[in-house]
């Protein structure tokens, strides 16, 4: 007969996962052994094997769960006739807000991920295009007619947005700076800017008719 679940099965691996992840980032997955793991989570080592066959296993989760709610928290952000710029704005802020509390998730998919096998990266990757699709899908509503004319300019477009937002879980301290709100609405309108600027550039190029 198999053995039932606790009660309280998923919060114990919730908090399993955040104070691995924090100790992962700062300490370098490399070098922590599941031994070292579970003292930070103030645990036995054999109730982190209850829940993970592997350290491999361990961190998959944490990305993955990571992933999995940026992604359903920008999945909710529907855009409902409003301006498309609007609806871009509202995206961005959004996913600076699903990355409050989760630096160090965020941190291990960036540097980590190649640390696990291929079949887990790919199941990552899913997630991640998906992620990267719902902003690019909502870049390409502002200016259609551009990008589509331009179509190898959306990635790089979407991608260097991604950029300007990653880094700012590495400048971010709370209380000081630029608020989440505010730098996700100077991110947007560098984006904006520059793509407005971009349009203009291939508009000036085109010959006029006499």
């Amino acid at each position: 007969m198999a053995r039932p679940i606790a009660k309280d099965h998923d919060a114990k691996r919730t908090a399993i996962l955040k104070k691995a992840a924090g100790y992962f980032a700062d300490h370098g997955y490399d070098r922590a052994s599941v031994s070292q793991v579970a003292r930070a989570c103030g645990i036995s080592k054999s109730l982190i094997y209850h829940y993970y066959n592997s350290k491999e296993q361990l961190l998959f989760d944490i990305i993955h769960s990571h992933l999995a709610q940026v992604h359903d928290a920008i999945a909710t952000v529907s855009n409902h006739g409003e301006d498309p710029e609007v609806h871009l704005r509202h995206l961005v802020a959004e996913l600076l807000m699903a990355y409050r509390g989760a630096d160090a998730e965020h941190r291990l998919q960036l540097q980590s991920t190649t640390a696990l096998s291929l079949h887990q990266q790919q199941d990552l990757a899913t997630i991640q295009r998906a992620i990267v699709s719902i902003f690019a899908d909502a870049i390409l509503t502002i200016a259609p007619g551009y990008l589509n004319d331009q179509p190898t300019y959306l990635r790089p477009l979407t991608m260097s947005l991604f950029g300007m937002l990653n880094w700012f879980y590495l400048w971010y301290q709370p209380g000081r700076g630029l608020t989440r709100s505010t730098y996700a609405d100077m991110a947007t309108e560098i984006l904006l800017g520059g793509l407005e600027r971009l349009q203009k550039h291939e508009g000036a190029k085109k010959p006029t008719l006499a």
